[in-house]
């Protein structure tokens, strides 16, 4: 099949911004990457495919350039980039490097490609950390909201060995986050559906949560903090990440406004930039 890729320039202060309107298209296989041109200049985004250009076409604007490759399976280089690495409890890698596990690290298989989440990214290594920082009899009731591969959930399904829901508002990634459930022996506690936010029979069947995490974008998480507010039980948390450190302020006092109280925070980097995943508890009522 042939391959392709798409790329343009953009100034360093906009890199972050303009990547993150990208992240659906790593969701659905494309591969998404950015390089600095030269130091503290412009950055370099590439968007690399096979086949059929119309989704990329309809995300970007006329200012992006096209190249067409030699025939090879793009996707599947990337595969062979993502390399094993350990975040906290755990131990991810991807299915062709399944040897190598240091003792005593849960392991969690994740292929890159597939489905956003792969925990290489700092957002989800912040949760990672973060949920093994939890104590496991105040997370007995667990929602991952924005699932993509399903990690966070397949995380908190092997470090508590209990039942886990997960949404997403693509029905392929829910799919694919099924799959990476059942090839990581945790098929039977991990439930995936489709839904936005919250929004879905399943989901809101099973509110009141211990426990609701989402690492997704700062701007869709300012709009679901009353649902969240609303879903979590007093003295419950609210993990979140997909912000970067100087939209905290703003996702903070939203939360606040709704009866979550700032617990603890997680500050990573990935790609020259700074990220922080937040730890928040419901207020107790009066």
């Amino acid at each position: 099949m042939s391959g392709w890729k798409a790329w343009t320039v953009v100034a360093a202060a906009d890199r972050v911004a303009r990547e993150q309107t990208l992240e659906h298209l790593a969701e659905r296989g494309f591969v998404v990457t950015s390089h600095e041109v030269s130091r503290d200049g412009p950055w370099r985004i590439e968007i690399y495919g096979d086949g059929d250009r119309s989704p990329v076409r309809g995300a970007i604007d006329a200012g992006w350039h096209w190249e067409d490759l030699p025939d090879k399976d793009w996707v599947a280089e990337n595969q062979r980039s993502f390399r094993p690495f350990a975040v906290g409890p755990f131990w991810v890698y991807p299915s062709h490097v399944a040897d190598g596990r240091p003792t005593g690290l849960l392991p969690l298989r994740i292929d890159a490609g597939l489905a956003f989440g792969t925990g290489t990214h700092a957002t989800t290594r912040g949760c990672l950390e973060l949920l093994a920082t939890l104590d496991p009899s105040e997370t007995a009731n667990a929602v991952d909201v924005g699932c993509g591969s399903g990690i966070l959930a397949i995380a908190m399904a092997k470090l508590w060995r209990r039942p886990v829901l997960g949404g997403d508002n693509d029905a392929e990634a829910a799919a694919v986050a099924e799959e990476n459930a059942g090839l990581n022996g945790v098929g039977t506690l991990c439930r995936f559906v489709v839904a936005s936010g919250l929004q879905a029979p399943e989901i809101a069947a099973r509110a009141p949560y211990d426990l609701i995490v989402a690492n997704i974008l700062a701007g869709p998480l300012v709009d679901l903090a009353p649902s969240f507010a609303q879903a979590v039980r007093p003295g419950g948390r609210v993990l979140l990440s997909g912000l970067l450190v100087e939209q905290a302020a703003l996702i903070l006092s939203t939360y606040a406004r709704c009866g979550l109280i700032f617990e603890h925070r997680l500050d990573l980097e990935t790609g020259g930039a700074w990220w922080r995943s937040l730890l928040l508890r419901r207020e107790f009522l009066e």
